[in-house]
């Protein structure tokens, strides 16, 4: 009985995606999830979506579409993380991913990324007291790739205090 609710579950979930293509793997759900999962990983509660966040981050997206040279924002309100691949398929998840694989080059004990690797990606997703986030995903002018902008409430990222 179990078995066929959760097939039935897959089901329904597949075809709720194939409804809605242009929004499939980069909605504001994605986002949170790939977060969540990484936050997981090392014991952190969950992220949230947070409307106000998310709009600066459209803002400042739609500001990097002619270029979209992975250049900071200049909030100090918010973290952020920047993400920029060619193409036109990078989704949401693929972007995080990204980021949270960095863990591979952070050590805890040192608060510290290895030499020569960036972790500084992984320690804004897992940031304690970072638990709102917003994103947005564009396509850059001229088919020169995709944008991606997460940033995050409060703002993570300390030097010399660890994320955790």
């Amino acid at each position: 009985m179990e078995a066929s609710k959760l097939a039935l579950l897959v089901v329904l979930a597949m075809a709720a995606a194939m409804a809605n293509p242009s929004n499939a793997q980069n909605s504001p759900h994605d986002y949170v999830v790939a977060h969540n999962v990484a936050r997981a990983g090392v014991g952190l509660g969950p992220v949230t979506w947070d409307a106000s966040v998310a709009a600066y981050a459209a803002s400042y997206a739609r500001q990097r579409s002619g270029d979209c040279k992975l250049v900071h924002s200049k909030a100090q309100q918010y973290g952020e993380n920047l993400f920029w691949g060619s193409g036109k398929d990078w989704t949401a998840a693929q972007a995080v991913k990204i980021w949270a694989d960095e863990k591979a080059n952070y050590n805890y004990a040192s608060n510290s990324c290895a030499a020569g690797k960036q972790c500084g990606h992984y320690t804004q997703i897992v940031w304690r007291n970072s638990t709102h986030i917003g994103c947005a995903r564009l396509l850059c002018d001229h088919d020169a790739g995709v944008f991606i902008t997460c940033n995050y409430g409060p703002p993570g990222n300390y030097i010399g205090q660890r994320p955790y």
